[in-house]
């Protein structure tokens, strides 16, 4: 039997730390859910994952940085913008909304060499 459920319902409060549940996982792929709330990466932290990993931004907002071929750029999301971040491409979170949760979802599977 399948449990219907709803990415936003039963939100953890993000207030004091942001908040990754998983929601589904296989054996190379891993779905999760992310609550932020003014939560940012920590100053000179970029992720380097070896996996690759598609985010959606489902409510709120947030400021992505991410190095692409040498130089940085910022990426501003809103409810429903996604992308994917390549295997070991560095990025960070810049910025998320401190007025609102900005619920993501991130799915990580192996990267496509």
């Amino acid at each position: 039997m399948h449990t219907v459920t709803n990415i936003l319902a039963n939100q953890p409060d993000a207030t004091l730390n942001e908040v990754f549940e998983t929601l589904a996982q296989g054996r190379d792929v891993v779905i999760e859910r992310i609550v932020s709330r003014g939560q940012r990466s920590a100053e000179g932290f970029w992720y380097e994952q070896e996996r690759e990993e598609f985010v959606m931004v489902v409510t709120g907002r947030a400021t992505l940085r991410r190095e692409l071929e040498g130089r940085v750029e910022s990426i501003d999301l809103g409810p429903g913008d996604c992308l994917t971040i390549p295997a070991m491409q560095r990025h960070r979170v810049e910025w998320t909304d401190p007025q609102q949760p900005t619920v993501w979802l991130a799915i990580h599977y192996p990267a496509s060499r």
